[in-house]
């Protein structure tokens, strides 16, 4: 059973930052490839980032985040974290991890960003 739990998000002004943190339990492995994605009210969900497993420094970006967020991964700790800078009221949503492409089943609870001023 996997479980993945999304921390880190807040309110913050426009041109703010966060870092958001997802730790994950179960069976992820490390050659997994993990992703972030986010839910603004009545839109589905739309990707964000994504990083490879183990041994690989791929990473791919949503063209409308591309320059202001940055994923990174620890194997040994089993979390994946998404820095995000120059923050935009359109980037106001949930954010979740998941794997690539996601599963449903692994949905967590996702973490609230709100930026406004």
């Amino acid at each position: 059973q996997v479980q993945l739990v999304e921390s880190g998000g807040g309110l913050v002004p426009p041109g703010g930052s966060l870092r958001l943190s997802c730790t994950a339990s179960g069976s992820i492995r490390s050659h997994d490839v993990l992703a972030w994605y986010r839910q603004a009210p009545g839109k589905q969900h739309e990707f964000v980032a994504a990083i490879a497993g183990a041994g690989d420094d791929w990473t791919d970006y949503a063209d409308s985040v591309r320059g202001r967020f940055a994923i990174s991964r620890d194997n040994a700790k089993n979390t994946v974290n998404l820095q995000m800078n120059n923050l935009k009221p359109e980037d106001t949503a949930v954010y979740y991890c998941n794997v690539l492409p996601p599963i449903n089943n692994y949905w967590g609870q996702g973490t609230q960003v709100t930026v406004s001023s």
